[in-house]
This record gives C-alpha cells, sequence and structure tokens, in this order.
C-alpha cells in the first residue's frame, strides 16, 4: 500500500472541497483550484477528511494513488497559504526592476528582457537583485520561477546569473595561472 496515498487529507477551516465524478475542485480564502483525477483512483469526503483510493494493485494504480494524494493535499495548501519561490540575480551589472506587474532584467544583454507573469502569479522585487515568485497553484509558481532562472543560468565559473534563493552552484577552477 502507498505509504503516502493511504494518508487522509485534513480539510482545514475556510475550505471547501467538492468532489463531482473525477473532477476535484478546492475553493479557499486565496482562491479556486481544480484538479482532474486519474481514472483508476477514486477520492471521497469522509467528515472533515479526504480519502484517496485504488481500485487494484496494478502498477498504474499504485503509481497514480500517492500522485494524486499529494496533488489535491498541494491545491489545499495552496488555497490557504500560498506557494513562494525566491530568485536571486547575482553578477556585477546585473539588476532586476519592477514596471507594474512585470519585471525587467539587465543581465548583460545588449537589451533588456521583460518577463511578464502569467495568470495566477505575482512577480515582486525586492532591492536590485532578490525576486519573489507567488501563487496559489505550486506547479505554476515552480515553472515562472524556473523561466526566469533560464534566462541567464549561474555559470560554474563566478557564479553569475539567476539563481534559486539558497542554490548553491559548484563552482569550477579556472585555467591554472603559470
Amino acid at each position: 500500500m502507498s505509504r503516502i496515498g493511504k494518508l487522509p487529507i485534513d480539510i482545514p477551516a475556510g475550505v471547501d472541497v467538492t468532489i463531482n465524478g473525477q473532477s476535484v475542485t478546492v475553493k479557499g480564502p486565496k482562491g479556486e483550484l481544480s484538479l482532474t483525477v486519474a481514472e483508476p483512483i477514486v477520492a471521497q469526503v469522509d467528515d472533515g477528511q479526504i480519502v484517496v483510493s485504488r481500485p487494484d494493485e496494478e502498477r498504474e494504480s499504485r503509481s497514480l494513488h500517492g500522485l494524486t494524494r499529494t496533488l489535491i493535499n498541494n491545491n489545499i495548501i495552496g488555497v490557504t497559504t500560498g506557494y513562494t519561490k525566491g530568485l536571486e540575480v547575482v553578477g556585477t551589472g546585473y539588476r532586476v526592476l519592477q514596471k507594474g506587474s512585470n519585471i525587467e532584467f539587465a543581465l548583460g544583454f545588449s537589451h533588456p528582457v521583460v518577463v511578464e507573469p502569467p495568470a495566477g502569479i505575482t512577480l515582486t522585487v525586492e532591492g536590485n537583485n532578490k525576486i519573489t515568485v507567488s501563487g496559489i497553484d505550486k506547479q505554476a509558481v515552480g515553472e515562472t520561477a524556473a523561466n526566469i532562472r533560464k534566462i541567464r543560468r549561474p555559470e560554474p565559473y563566478k557564479g553569475k546569473g539567476v539563481r534559486y534563493a539558497g542554490e548553491v552552484i559548484r563552482r569550477k577552477a579556472g585555467k591554472a595561472g603559470k
């Protein structure tokens, strides 16, 4: 049995969970998220808890059991507290500016790079080198942060570029001098 999948999910106060067939909708103080549960998996609400179960021991059912429980739990956490991911811009002359809801990067290119946040995602800038990506959908927050990091990945010699907050860059030794 899946150790994660068999754990019930507590529904906190202020969160409304609606299960209609394979569709799970979670409404909370920060917004609303919906999820389509994969076919063999069944989700039910039992006295303040969501129980995710599987009908058989097939390989596909076993692999989807824990995943489905985690996705539903992520939606509940998202509509109550939300998710944030921090990014840092490191390098001489590299900076970031807030332009309304968009952010503008100066990353050593011949042009500034403007990033527009997708729907449901908020980008905020602290100082001139820290960015916070926040929203209610964990997957969208992580993907947006990864796309921003992809603009200028940290390079291994000086560590310049856009990195996650707290990310450790493995450094390489440069050319050996005489």
